[in-house]
């Protein structure tokens, strides 16, 4: 049964495959579908770039919501397709084709897919299911003796909070803000995921949003308290609705230690026993784990952790897994240990000599007081004995789970058979919940990696690519990000760009930053750990709490200035901190580097995914500083193209317009000058080279300062021109012809000025007489730069006061709106307009004009000179 639908119809550009994709996150995102929104976005920007990219057509994306998932369809209107035959065998192409993935995929990913033909559209459709969610189960216990209950404090302090549809708070009672220290107006409103500390990994596990959407869910995780510090916490959630049907979700929050208020039992009681009292025999992992398991990893190992240290009646316990070469074991569950904040911290499979130094053998140690250092997770807790036993998978190390106790020789091989005994029950199933979770993070990371790709190839600016390089990786990847860049070999790194999930925080990250040298630009790819900025923060922390004591030999602070900063940053920056070389064109041009706040680790996945995420930010930073470097060279070469400045002449106002139309502003195109000649005598041109780039750069080059030389020399304007028609025509292949505009101006004592105009194959010069009449000032000639033999001649006009001579390069004139062009008699009727005007005047109002004479931004470059000769004025 359908439940609702949305479409969207997305043109045959590329711009459009990531517009179909936030429509779908979007669209999935607001029915809840968060479970599948990875995979279908992937699916989806598979089949939309096949229909607007290879096959040039409109896509047409329609998303169907069912009651036990989605259905979405992209239909195309390719005419050329082959319509498969009945009982033929379908080939979908090799993975390393271009093109045809998308149905790869949808075999792979899609739960149900198919493809329908119409006489005018293919349609590709695939189905996506929701995963199945085990609901709590209600059961009763035994009665049972005093001794044998539960222990829990005097006070039973229960948290009662409720949580609207968007996952802010709106409820929070007295046990809440005494377990906790907020007041209820202090925290009503909040969103619940700024008071969890609730590890989350994208594309992996059940976030806090997630498991609030749950009917029912049950777990642990952390409070972060007002006094900062995270309380450990076993919560049971419950979905409800109210009268209005709108749905809501009320939390009921216990230490960790007193989880037995409300913790479900176990469907069978954990034992020795396989067997039920109806003699049937009973599965080892459920007698373990109970009933139902947990459906995601996190869920699965803190059951698991929970279950071990009852069963051995030990004070903490811990699981880790091994990473993919085994190596190394990463911290992914524990209770009972302040540890808990150091998820994914890493310690070595082989820690030293000897059977107990390795994760590979069951290891039992008395008293580590005796032994420092064999069990490095322990160090520091207070812990004294200990078991260990390895989780393997068909020989293979998958992990390692240890029980501790705070009293020494609690533990022997036979805790150390009971435990091994239950971890080989449960090794397989953390095993295949370990690689379901990376398939996700898999899916996660392909979609991540996709869009961000996308933003990083649709910019060219450094500052904006520095900028979305921190944004994806925070607090995606990591809690605090900084970017180094590297101009040169021969510089050292800069820092460039620094971010953290919360702003309050950037400016003291930067100034510790700032005062730390530089991770070195090292080009060996990979994460590698840098320790100086959590070091350095702790002691500046140090030091200003010192100095609030009074015991840095100064006088004693109330309140010391800056502590509080002091210590944010250093909490901060506390935990694991990585740097990720970027690399572009076998050179280091910079660093990335990734941190995580106080005790808190990076997982090997999420470092691998930084890893690829730096290879294509390295690239698009490094075009950006290519495309930065000629912008630059390109504009500067511009300037040089366009005189200085403009000379004052008495009589005459002159007032010049030059806009370089597209970005970066090509070099080339139109150009102006207006000089001293001597005598009295000004030369003034306005011209237009064919083309753009270099080559017609160096013809404009060459005409504007060969016009100056030779006008200097005494030459004539048709003496001029010719001699510069010859210089054009000697530059050979890298001539270009030019449209030019030549004249002379001198001023008269009555008041007037002259001009003697030579037009080049130029728009014609406009004169706007005080009447408002308008009336071409010259005739046209033969262009520069096409033929050598030229016989040019100037006219002399004569302004009168109050006369504007207007002058224009064709951009102006063949502005364009459709089919429609400005062209000269338009420009004409704006110029009738500019009677009385001043030169500025007049040249402000044919340039605003000519912008909104179209709703595009320009295609070509315009410049616009006007000169006018003093009268009556006239406000503009």
């Amino acid at each position: 049964m359908i439940t609702a639908r949305a479409a969207a119809s997305f043109e045959p550009v590329g711009r459009s495959v990531a517009t179909a994709r936030s429509f779908v996150r979007d669209t999935l995102q607001g029915w809840g579908f968060a479970d599948i929104v990875d995979d279908a976005v992937v699916l989806t920007s598979e089949l939309v770039t096949n229909a607007v990219v290879h096959a040039g057509t409109h896509a047409e994306v329609l998303c169907l919501r069912t009651e036990d998932g989605v259905r979405i369809e992209v239909s195309d209107r390719y005419p050329e397709r082959e319509v498969p035959l009945q009982q033929s065998a379908v080939s979908m192409g090799s993975p390393d084709r271009e093109g045809g993935r998308g149905l790869q995929l949808c075999a792979a990913l899609a739960t149900r897919w198919g493809v329908d033909y119409t006489p005018t559209h293919k349609n590709v459709w695939f189905q996506l299911n929701l995963p199945e969610r085990p609901v709590g189960t209600r059961t009763a216990g035994p009665a049972l003796p005093a001794d044998l209950l539960p222990l829990a404090d005097g006070r039973v302090r229960v948290a009662v909070l409720q949580v609207d549809r968007k996952g802010s708070i709106s409820a929070w009672n007295e046990d809440a803000e005494e377990l906790f220290g907020y007041p209820a107006d202090a925290v009503i409103g909040k969103p619940l995921t700024e008071l969890a500390a609730w590890p989350h990994t994208p594309g992996t596990g059940t976030g806090i949003a997630e498991a609030l959407q749950l009917s029912r869910w049950e777990g642990t995780y952390g409070i972060r308290g007002a006094d900062g510090r995270v309380a450990q916490v076993y919560a049971s959630h419950l979905r409800v609705r109210d009268t209005g049907g709108e749905p809501s979700t009320v939390c009921l929050l216990v230490r960790d230690h007193e989880r037995a208020v409300l913790q479900t039992p176990s469907r069978v009681p954990a034992g020795d026993q396989t067997a039920s009292s109806d003699g049937q025999s009973t599965d080892p992992f459920e007698v373990f784990i109970g009933s139902p398991a947990p459906d995601d990893l996190d869920g699965l190992l803190q059951r698991t952790v929970e279950r071990a240290r009852d069963m051995l009646d030990g004070d903490s316990a811990f699981l880790l897994l091994a990473t993919d070469d085994e190596t190394e074991l990463e911290v992914r569950a524990s209770t009972g240990l302040p540890s808990a904040r150091q998820r994914f911290a890493r310690v070595p499979v082989e820690a030293g000599p000897g059977r107990y130094g390795s994760a590979r053998m069951p290891a039992v140690h008395d008293d580590l007081a005796a032994v420092p250092g064999a069990v490095p997770l322990l160090a520091g807790t207070g812990m004294r004995s200990v078991v260990t036993v390895p989780l393997k998978v068909e020989g293979r190390l998958t992990g390692s789970l240890g029980v501790a106790a705070e009293a020494p020789g609690r533990y022997s091989n036979e805790e150390a058979l009971r435990l091994q005994f239950a971890a080989d029950r449960i090794a397989l199933a953390v095993e295949s919940a370990r690689l379901g979770e990376l398939e996700r993070l898999r899916r996660g990371s392909l979609s991540f990696l996709v869009e961000a790709s996308d933003l990083l190839a649709g910019t060219l600016d450094r500052d904006q690519t520095l900028a979305l390089m921190a944004q994806m990786t925070v607090p995606t990847l990591a809690t605090w990000c900084a970017v180094y860049t590297i101009a040169d070999q021969a510089s050292d790194p800069y820092l460039s760009y620094v971010l953290h999930e919360d702003e309050e925080l950037i400016d003291g990250i930067k100034s510790l930053l700032s005062k730390i040298p530089p991770p070195d630009p090292v080009p060996t790819p990979g994460a590698r750990v840098w320790t100086a900025p959590g070091e350095v923060a702790h002691q500046a922390a140090l030091r200003s709490s010192m100095r609030s004591l009074g015991l840095a030999g100064g006088p004693t602070h109330r309140v010391a200035s800056g502590i509080g900063p002091t210590l944010a940053t250093a909490s901060a920056v506390g935990g694991e901190t990585v740097v990720l070389p970027l690399v572009a064109r076998n050179r280091v041009i910079g660093m990335l580097t990734l941190g995580k706040p106080t005790d808190e680790h990076f997982r090997q996945e999420i470092l691998e995914l930084a890893e690829d995420l730096s290879r294509r930010a390295a690239l698009a930073l490094d075009n950006a500083r290519l495309y930065s470097e000629r912008t630059a060279i390109s504009q500067s070469l511009q300037r040089s193209l366009l005189p200085p400045g403009l000379p004052q002449i008495d009589g005459v106002e002159v007032e010049v317009i030059y806009r370089a139309a597209g970005e970066g502003n090509e070099v080339g195109g139109d150009f102006y000058d207006l000089f001293p000649i001597g005598n009295g005598a000004y030369g003034f041109a306005i011209g237009d080279v064919c083309g753009t780039g270099p080559n017609a750069a160096a013809v404009t080059g060459l005409a504007r300062h060969a016009l100056r030389l030779l006008a200097r020399e005494g030459l004539s304007g048709p003496a001029v021109l010719e001699r510069l028609n010859s210089a054009i025509l000697d530059e050979g292949d890298r001539s270009r012809f030019l449209t030019l505009l030549y004249g002379e101006l001198r001023p008269q004592e009555d008041g007037s000025a002259e001009l003697k105009v030579v037009c080049a194959g130029h728009p014609l010069p406009l004169r706007l007489r005080q009447d408002g009449t308008v009336v071409a000032a010259a005739e046209p000639q033969p262009l520069l730069g096409v033929i050598e033999d030229l016989e040019l001649y100037e006219e002399t006009v004569t302004l009168d006061p109050g006369d504007v001579l207007l002058c224009v390069t064709d951009g102006v004139t063949e502005r364009r709106e459709g089919t429609r062009m400005l062209g000269d008699d338009g420009l004409a009727d704006v110029l009738t307009t500019c009677t009385g005007l001043t030169a500025g005047a007049v040249a402000a109002r044919i340039m605003r004009a000519v912008e909104r004479f179209a709703s595009d931004a320009p295609s070509d470059d315009m410049a616009i000179l006007a000169m006018r000769v003093p009268g009556i004025h006239k406000e503009a």
